[in-house]
């Protein structure tokens, strides 16, 4: 448990009504206060083991025969997040993961199943028809840089979570030398910035489709204000919101900022500067959270973009200063931030075929061993022993969550 509060502390945080004024003892005991929303903990305690199986995926399908020896995946047990082995995820999953004996070597390997390889090549099928819209949600990300550049490796951060295939240098910045361009970084050597291509075409963000569908429906109990500059709030369940903290949101609602790919100019270190600042930085990651296939990112990997956005303010601070509009989780010893108004009932309200496959591989990895043709003994135990390891780690996890913190420099 962590020494920073006790878990009747804890409890009080989280019951307490929402404020805007804050103490930032440290960011472990600011973390641990948020309002946790129970449907995207579900979701990210299920997609904390699909992130592990994407990492032992990419090594299976590089490799000419399409497996990998079991040895070298346990010597890669710790980079690759398996707390109790790859032997042990391995057997784990057999859903997803089969092993066998290598005829020449005569060690264990480990292959996809007929399964899991189907849903991968259905995922690879999916992205490679989706490359039009993709070509369009990299434009858009490009288009929020005021340079209309990012560094090539920052894009290999989140190709996946931008829906990218994994040949995307070839079939799809090679594939439209009209609209990008690559080039040596001068900065940095041995890497390539990605430039877009000067066009006339312009851009509106996502939100934009919320406000006009509120000004058409003529709420009068909401002001014309609040929506021209306003975004969808849902704050989690059971989040009590205090007086102070309506007011404060339906004023924040009507602050003016620029837009993600508006150029930001100069702006003051005021007060209400500041506030414009941080604003601007919200509209952004919530644009750049709508560009991603499912909605969510890791916190570290929007990091990357923090220069080339401009974004002058903590990123930590955005998604806990703003639940209503993003959620944080920190399952599996990751920060990941969600675009909460995306989501209904832990599912995407406008589905697309990556994300449909991915759903895929989800049941898969709930399946666990279930399914199994073992005689009802053997079923049993097995279920048993699944079942305690599962509790073990996610209370392991849960310490870990309550004593982990993300760098201010975020």
């Amino acid at each position: 448990m962590a020494s920073f509060v006790g878990r009747h502390s804890l409890h009080k945080l989280r019951t307490i009504h929402f404020v805007i004024s804050r103490s930032k003892a440290t960011s472990a005991q600011y973390v641990a206060s948020r309002a946790r929303d129970p449907t995207f903990e579900k979701l990210m305690g299920q997609y904390k083991n699909l992130i592990k199986f994407f990492s032992i995926q990419d090594l299976i399908l590089a490799s000419p025969n399409l497996s990998v020896p079991l040895p070298y995946l346990s010597r890669l047990s710790q980079t690759l997040h398996l707390n109790r082995g790859a032997a042990s995820f391995i057997q784990k999953y057999p859903h997803i993961f089969e092993i066998s004996c290598d005829q020449v070597s005569f060690k264990p390997i480990v292959k996809l199943t007929q399964s899991a390889f189907q849903i991968s090549h259905e995922e690879s099928l999916a992205a490679a028809a989706m490359i039009p819209e993709t070509v369009s949600r990299l434009i858009c990300l490009l288009s929020m840089s005021s340079s209309k550049c990012l560094p090539l490796r920052t894009i290999f951060r989140i190709w996946r979570e931008l829906g990218l295939p994994d040949d995307f240098e070839d079939s799809v910045i090679l594939q439209n030398k009209e609209i990008f361009t690559l080039c040596d970084n001068p900065h940095v050597r041995n890497t390539h910035i990605l430039k877009l291509v000067p066009q006339s075409s312009v851009f509106k963000p996502v939100v934009e489709n919320w406000r006009q569908k509120e000004i058409s429906k003529e709420n009068v109990n909401v002001e014309a204000s609040e929506i021209q500059f306003g975004f969808k709030h849902n704050h989690p369940p059971g989040m009590k919101l205090s007086k102070d903290y309506r007011a404060w949101l339906r004023k924040w609602q009507k602050l003016p900022y620029v837009g993600p790919y508006e150029s930001n100019g100069r702006v003051k270190k005021t007060k209400n500067g500041m506030k414009r600042l941080e604003k601007r930085a919200v509209g952004i990651v919530h644009e750049f959270l709508s560009l991603m296939v499912e909605k969510m990112v890791e916190v570290e990997k929007i990091s990357h973009f923090k220069k080339w956005f401009e974004i002058d303010v903590n990123i930590r601070d955005l998604f806990l200063d703003h639940p209503g509009i993003f959620y944080l989780s920190t399952k599996g010893k990751r920060h990941t931030v969600f675009l909460r108004e995306a989501y209904d009932r832990g599912c995407l309200i406008e589905p697309n075929s990556i994300y449909d496959a991915r759903r895929k591989l989800l049941h898969l990895i709930s399946l666990g061993r279930r399914g199994l043709s073992m005689n009802n003994m053997e079923l049993g135990s097995a279920r048993k022993t699944e079942d305690e390891d599962d509790e073990e780690e996610e209370s392991q996890e849960d310490d870990e969550d309550q004593e982990s913190h993300v760098e201010d420099n975020l």
